[in-house]
């Protein structure tokens, strides 16, 4: 992965890391997500779990030089990515009523 490709990953991480840890800390959500979002701390979760799989594949995607530890690397902060999704949309759902 060239150095290009990195520097935006790790920019757009950081921009993640710092909302999801608003959001875990004060439950503070950003305004055009506030609407839709019924759990912040747990859509926080979902978004420092975002963060850290960018940060994690674009560590492993530069400075991996071993093909096979970079794809399976890779592969798992995909899996990690999605797993991330997956908490945010959680934090997105109503809560069920009594």
């Amino acid at each position: 992965m060239s150095p290009y490709l990195v520097l935006p990953f790790l920019v757009l991480a950081l921009l993640f890391a710092a909302s999801g840890l608003a959001g875990v800390a004060r439950g503070w959500v950003l305004p055009s997500n506030r609407r839709h979002v019924r759990n912040p701390r747990l859509y926080g979760w979902g978004q420092l779990a975002v963060a850290f799989a960018l940060c994690w594949q674009a560590f492993f995607g530069l400075l991996v030089d071993d093909s096979d530890v970079r794809l399976w690397a890779t592969l798992t902060g995909g899996l990690v990515l999605i797993a991330a999704l997956a908490v945010m949309l959680m934090g997105q759902l109503r809560r069920p009523r009594p």
